[in-house]
């Protein structure tokens, strides 16, 4: 009995044996299915050599209209969103009182007037003494400086605008108390405005002054602007190793608006030769950016299939859906343009291009 136990168990411990051993056998020869991947074959384009970056509109002149001196609102003549000329008037306030205090000074200073040139012929016929006359011709420059000083107040009473513009949301009323520097009404000049922007140090010399940039924003879609560099900060910011940059460009219409977000591209130079792939081709990494060819493979058991190869390559800037690659590319290969982060070196694939991402170097969503 023992040695038919034995004999039972054995047979049962070599035909489980052969069972694990064909499992790792048949493990070993696994071949997963191939992912479904869409391709774009890479061409050589040319790109004008330009610096992408962010910016925002600020205006040329922009300032808050406020009161000089307190006062009551007795007039206003503007309305918001206006455009105004300089010079023109804004808000007057009330100056009954000063303009009270004005004809009393007006006949001190006439009277003063009529004593100094009444003393001025004493002293000629000898019958006054100089001193007299030397205090009417004070007394007659100190009422005529006091009239002068209530007509300025009186001016200043009257707020123009300081230079032409497009003027903001009235924040003052018929009636109301303004204190001495409250605001009255934003006034901003619109054209020609200013873009300030941040390059890295390093391409800091690319963005020196004269050269020419186009401005464009999602808002407006489809317009471009053009101007020039006017100006570069003389520091570079501890914080991010960035230079400021102000660029100064025409904008008739005013359709743009100080603090308005803008996409800048500064010219650089002559053109360049790039291959241009849909920025989802690109696996982004902190290792280097890399992009999967397809190409014929030959697998462990000596068949060929359909495979892909990890190249690492170098992504110097973007145009609309497209990234330009400088190297690590040649005419003719076929890229993977969608799936990257499925793959992995030497996988299979099998190609479905009835779909494709978007590829377009200038695109207009429709929710822009």
């Amino acid at each position: 009995m023992l040695a038919l136990a034995a004999l039972l168990v054995g047979g049962l411990g070599f035909v489980k044996f052969k069972q694990i051993e064909t499992a790792v056998a048949k493990g070993a020869s696994f071949q997963p299915p191939p992912e479904a991947v869409t391709t774009v074959i890479a061409k050589q384009e040319t790109w004008p050599a330009t610096l992408g970056v962010i910016g925002s509109a600020a205006a040329v002149q922009g300032v808050t209209v406020s009161a000089d001196l307190p006062g009551t609102v007795a007039n206003i003549t503007f309305e918001s969103g206006k455009w105004v000329k300089a010079g023109d008037v804004l808000v007057e306030l009330d100056t009954r009182q000063e303009r009270a205090q004005l004809a009393a000074m007006e006949a001190q200073r006439d009277l003063a007037k009529i004593n100094f040139t009444r003393m001025e012929q004493l002293v000629k016929q000898g019958v006054l003494a100089q001193t007299e006359y030397d205090n009417a011709l004070a007394q007659q420059k100190a009422t005529e400086a006091q009239v002068g000083e209530i007509r300025a107040t009186i001016a200043r009473k009257t707020i123009h605008a300081p230079f032409s513009g497009v003027l903001g949301i009235r924040q003052a009323n018929l009636g109301q108390y303004l204190a001495a520097g409250e605001a009255i009404v934003p006034l901003q000049s619109l054209d020609p405005i200013y873009v300030n922007f941040s390059v890295p140090q390093q391409d800091a010399g690319q963005a020196r002054v004269g050269r020419t940039l186009r401005v464009t924003t999602n808002d407006l879609a489809g317009t471009v602007f053009t101007g020039r560099v006017t100006a570069l900060d003389a520091v570079v910011n501890e914080n991010t190793r960035n230079v400021q940059v102000q660029a100064t460009l025409s904008n008739p219409g005013g359709k743009l608006r100080p603090g308005m977000f803008v996409e800048v591209a500064i010219s650089t130079g002559a053109d360049r030769s790039v291959i241009s792939l849909p920025a989802t081709a690109i696996n982004y990494a902190p290792y280097g950016d890399s992009v999967y060819i397809v190409s014929d493979m030959q697998g462990k058991d000596g068949k060929t299939y359909r495979g892909v190869r990890q190249q690492f390559v170098k992504v110097d800037g973007s145009r609309g859906d497209q990234v330009a690659v400088v190297s690590g590319l040649k005419p003719g290969d076929e890229v993977v343009s969608s799936g990257v982060f499925k793959l992995r070196n030497g996988a299979a694939v099998q190609v479905n291009n009835k779909i494709q991402p978007a590829n377009n170097p200038a695109p207009k969503p429709e929710d822009s």
